[in-house]
């Protein structure tokens, strides 16, 4: 079980809870969802919103769910995890069936999914979307992360709710 607190409550270093400890990416509902890991992202302030941003290639089978579902997930596991996160970022949903091979427990939060063995969870309404643009890259190394001209596709959430361990 879960305690639902504020944005502003939470603890720890989100930089590093999500480049090095990883998280699932989850959109769909109870009985029709996908999950991914990211370890690109961020939390916000934009639009007088508490926002969170995601990034998600358009071959990912997340992708068709991202855009086909107003709300997605975020699951922190605090690093305990990553082997299972290894397989939820390296094997597509299309192929494998990610709960049966990881153990992992989804559970409803509000209209999406996330995992009851996460520390964290942050429950987003899909805001504004926006494909990446190569000619604004400043920074000519940014194009070593997209050799196959796979350019993100940029989703901001409103945070709806966040729950953790009690």
């Amino acid at each position: 079980m879960k305690k639902e607190i504020n944005i502003k409550e939470l603890s720890g270093n989100f930089v590093k809870m999500i480049s090095e400890d990883w998280a699932l990416l989850t959109a769909g509902e109870n009985d029709c969802f996908n999950t991914m890991t990211v370890s690109w992202g961020g939390i916000g302030v934009l639009w007088g919103k508490d926002v969170c941003f995601v990034f998600v290639r358009p071959q990912r089978y997340t992708y068709q769910f991202m855009e086909k579902y107003d709300r997605f997930s975020l699951s922190f596991f605090g690093g305990e995890f990553k082997k299972e996160l290894g397989i939820c970022g390296s094997k597509s949903g299309r192929d494998i069936d990610k709960v049966a091979v990881t153990g992992l427990t989804p559970v409803c939060v509000g209209e999406t999914v996330g995992f009851e063995q996460a520390k964290v969870i942050v429950t987003m309404k899909k805001l504004a979307y926006q494909d990446i643009n190569p000619k604004g890259f400043l920074d000519e190394s940014i194009m070593d992360n997209y050799k196959a001209a796979d350019f993100h596709r940029v989703y901001v959430g409103e945070i709806e709710k966040v729950y953790i361990e009690k």
